[in-house]
């Protein structure tokens, strides 16, 4: 009876002094990264995943850095009339047990300025940061131009597609 109450009484001191805000890497779990192969002479390009948060607190994408592209940024498609434009934003939500998907349409991250062609087959780290979790590296794999995702087939065009506003 001693020794338990001396081991729950260690795991309240231990729980006290613990940081209460703020997600660990672990709490992140990114699935499915991928981007489409280049089409062209294209400079620009955009990589997709599921972004899932198993902590009880909220995070977000702040910002994102790869070695294909001059530049890196995270965007959304915004209605303007009746065309589809891209535009950066400063974050990406990704809510307490839950999950944000960055997908053809919406929420992505944009390669300005492409150092050389993604082409199908080939893979890259890229690096996300989040408020709380901190960097997230995972290998983004490049598929076909016309791929809507990991698991899809043939793609739609870009300008369809549901949006999540910021």
């Amino acid at each position: 009876m001693k020794n338990r109450i001396k081991l729950l009484t260690a795991a309240i001191l231990t729980a006290a002094f613990l940081p209460v805000s703020g997600a660990l890497a672990g709490d992140i779990d990114i699935e499915n990264p991928w981007a489409r192969a280049s089409a062209g002479p294209a400079k620009a390009g955009a990589a997709f995943m599921e972004i899932k948060n198993d902590s009880v607190t909220a995070d977000r994408v702040t910002g994102a850095s790869a070695d294909v592209s001059e530049a890196v940024e995270l965007h959304t498609h915004i209605r303007d009339g009746d065309v589809m434009r891209m535009r950066e934003v400063e974050f990406i939500d990704v809510p307490a047990n839950g999950a944000t998907e960055l997908k053809p349409g919406g929420l992505h991250v944009m390669f300005m300025g492409l150092k050389a062609p993604l082409k199908e087959g080939e893979s890259f780290p890229l690096t996300l940061t989040f408020e709380n979790a901190g960097d997230v590296t995972v290998e983004v794999n490049v598929m076909k131009a016309s791929a809507m995702g990991a698991t899809h087939g043939e793609g739609h065009d870009e300008g369809q597609g549901d949006m999540k506003k910021q």
